[in-house]
Formats: C-alpha cells, structure tokens, sequence
C-alpha cells in the first residue's frame, strides 16, 4: 500500500447532505489517527492545500471547500485537513481519489451540486467502481447515532459505540471485506455482529420428496458452524473484539436492513468488477446508519 492511501477523502459539494458525510469522515480520520482529505469537484481551476485561513482576503468569497474545511478545524481540532477543488465532472474524480485513499466517504442522500447528479446516481456510481472501500453517509447522521443512547446527563461521546454489522456469504468469503469490518470494530471497542444469510432450494426433481422442517435445522446447523469456522481464525487475531454470529434463513437484504436499525455501521461487500447487486442498492438506500462497502476479489 502507498502512502498515499493513508488518509480519509470525502467528497464536498457544500450541501447539507456533504457537510454529515464530511464530519463522519472526520470522526473516522480522528479514530483511525490518519489526514482528513476534502475534495469539492466542479467548475474552476484547481486548487490544493491545508485549511484555509479563517480570515479572508479583501474581495475574494469563501467556497463550499473553504467553509467545509474550517467548520472542521473547528470541530475536531488537531486533525490534518487537506482542501483540494478540481474542476473534473465529480464521479472520475472521486473515482481518481478512492484509488489513493484508504477509505472514500460520500453522502447517499439529498439534491447536490455535483454537475447536476443527485447524490444517489453519484454515490452509486462510485461504489460501483472504487478500488477501495466507499462509506456512504445519510443525510442528517449525528455522532451520537454511532453511539448508544446516554442517560443522566453523560456526554454522548462518552458512550460505547453501536455494533458493526457485516454482512458476510460464508460461500464466498473474502478477507479484504472481513478485515475491515474486524479492523473497523476494534478501533470502535464496538461489537461485530455477522450475519450470513441462506436460502433453502425451492426446485426439486420430480419424484424427489418435498423439505421436511427438519431438513431446515439441518440446514441452519451447517450454515451455522460454517460461519463459525470462517470467522475463527479472524476471532484469533482480534481477541478484543466480541462477536456474535447469525446465520439466518432467508434473503440477506431484509435481515441486513433489521441489523442495520440497532448498528452504528453496516460494512457489505462487492466482487471487484461488478457493480453493487440489488440488495447493497437497496440497503444504501434504507439502512438507517452509514454503509459500508468493500471491494473484494
């Protein structure tokens, strides 16, 4: 890996939905002690360097990029901010930066900028092509949604994290998309909740008798200790880490989309040259945290 994948890059376009991204991206640079890199992609010449100066020059306007990056110094002070505004169309842009990255963050939701896009097609776009892991943020997301609920007057940043949900086919296993989401949790000290989704064969040859429920036990049973064993090994490297397995019969997007709405994260994987399927689409679209999703071979 490069040094320069040793950073977080979120994409800014000034809107709402950009700036929740943005301070997610933050919290996830603060956490993982790495630089913070915003990149606004639009019309103008190209311009790169650390945060702005809060005062500004006689006759020039502050940008999106500007307010964005001090709005940050401020928030979390001592992190390393990085501005950069290049006039390429927004998706080969972000494009360009998730492949010197370690982690890209764009918003899901919401109107935006980005050449006319909705932040939706921009999103997609770029998951579905990103070397790296993209997190997709929802417009409205808070620090303390990360985080369980406080009681007594505590500081929200004083609660334990939520857990992280992965979302894992023990048919197709893949560490790239495993190790983030162990990696993920440790850095969090948060749960790791995995959960494997199987569906039983509905044909059947003619003759053939028709499933008996127990069939389905012993079905789950199998599904069950594979899912244990895959994640073995990765339950030795992170012993800090508690995890709870669930290997549940079914379609795996409804299951992910009940997790995701007791998690501070959702991590789901994507084969490397394939676009998001129809269940990431739609968890990116519902789940009610931020979404992960991990290119893998």
């Amino acid at each position: 890996m490069s040094t320069g994948t040793r950073s977080i890059t979120v994409g800014i376009d000034g809107s709402p939905a950009s700036l929740d991204a943005a301070d997610w991206a933050a919290r996830e640079a603060r956490r993982r002690r790495l630089p913070l890199r915003l990149l606004h992609a639009g019309t103008g010449p190209a311009v790169s360097g650390r945060v702005p100066d809060v005062d500004v020059p006689a006759g020039r306007t502050r940008t999106a990029l500007d307010r964005a990056a001090i709005q940050l110094s401020y928030a979390h002070p001592g992190l390393d901010i990085i501005a950069r505004r290049t006039g390429t169309p927004a998706v080969q842009a972000l494009l360009a930066a998730a492949a010197d990255t370690e982690t890209l963050v764009v918003g899901s939701r919401g109107a935006t900028g980005f050449a006319g896009f909705q932040v939706g097609a921009v999103a997609l776009a770029v998951t579905a092509r990103a070397e790296r892991p993209v997190v997709l943020v929802r417009a409205g997301e808070l620090p303390e949604d990360e985080r369980t609920p406080v009681t007594g007057g505590s500081p929200p940043d004083s609660a334990p994290y939520l857990p992280v949900v992965l979302g894992l086919d023990v048919d197709r296993p893949a560490d790239d998309l495993i190790r983030y989401a162990f990696d993920t949790a440790a850095l969090r000290s948060a749960p790791l909740h995995v959960v494997h989704a199987w569906t039983r064969a509905e044909a059947y040859a003619q003759g053939a008798r028709a499933p008996r429920p127990e069939d389905s036990a012993e079905r789950g049973d199998g599904e069950g200790r594979a899912l244990a064993g895959t994640l073995q090994p990765w339950r030795r490297r992170f012993p800090g880490t508690t995890v709870r397995e669930h290997a549940v019969q079914g379609h795996p997007g409804p299951h992910l989309l009940r997790a995701s709405a007791r998690a501070g994260l959702l991590v789901v994987g994507r084969a490397t040259g394939t676009g998001p399927g129809r269940a990431v689409r739609s968890l990116i679209r519902h789940a009610p945290c931020a979404v992960a999703v991990v290119p893998h071979g």
